[in-house]
C-alpha cells in the first residue's frame, strides 16, 4: 500500500484505498475470539487508519473520537451502527462496501449483530488521543469513562 497522502481530505476515500488492499496491510488481520481485533495500519500529520475485526456478538461501548473526525468502511461482513438521536439509540444497517463519515462530535456504537465475521476500516483526523465512553440514561448522554490513547489502547 502506498504511504498515506499528507493532502487526503476524503477519510471515507482513504477508507477505501486501504480497503482494497488487505494484503498490503502491515500487519496481519487476526479474529480474535475474546473481544474485536483493531491494529493501526498507517499514519502521518493529518491522519490515522486503523484495521478493525468483529466476531459475531463484538462490539464497542457508545463513544466519542475525542474531538476527531473520521470515517469507517465495511470491508466484509455487515455491521450495526447506533447513533444517538434525540433520547434514544438509532440504527444504521452497513453492509459490505458502506461506509460512514462524521464529524468531531460523532457518538456511536458498532456492533457485528449478525452469524459471519465482519472486518472494517477506520480513518480518524487528527489521530484518535482519547475516546470517552458514555451511557444512555433518560434520554442523556453521561461520560462513563476516558480512554488516553497509549495506555487504553
Amino acid at each position: 500500500m502506498p504511504a498515506l497522502p499528507a493532502t487526503d481530505s476524503d477519510l471515507l476515500a482513504v477508507a477505501r484505498r486501504w480497503a482494497a488492499d488487505p494484503a498490503g496491510w502491515p500487519v496481519s488481520l487476526r479474529f480474535d475470539p475474546t473481544s474485536r481485533w483493531y491494529a493501526r495500519i498507517a499514519a502521518n500529520d493529518q491522519h490515522e487508519v486503523w484495521a478493525l475485526s468483529w466476531l459475531p456478538g463484538q462490539g464497542t461501548d457508545l463513544h466519542d473520537h475525542g474531538g476527531s473526525s473520521g470515517a469507517f468502511l465495511v470491508v466484509s461482513g455487515t455491521l450495526t451502527e447506533e447513533t444517538v438521536s434525540g433520547a434514544r439509540l438509532r440504527a444504521h444497517l452497513l453492509t459490505a462496501g458502506s461506509g460512514r463519515r462524521f464529524g468531531p462530535r460523532h457518538v456511536h456504537v458498532v456492533t457485528n449483530r449478525h452469524a459471519e465475521p465482519a472486518v472494517s476500516v477506520h480513518v480518524y483526523r487528527p489521530a484518535l488521543r482519547r475516546m470517552t465512553r458514555y451511557h444512555l440514561a433518560r434520554g442523556r448522554l453521561l461520560a462513563a469513562e476516558v480512554a488516553e490513547a497509549g495506555v487504553a489502547w
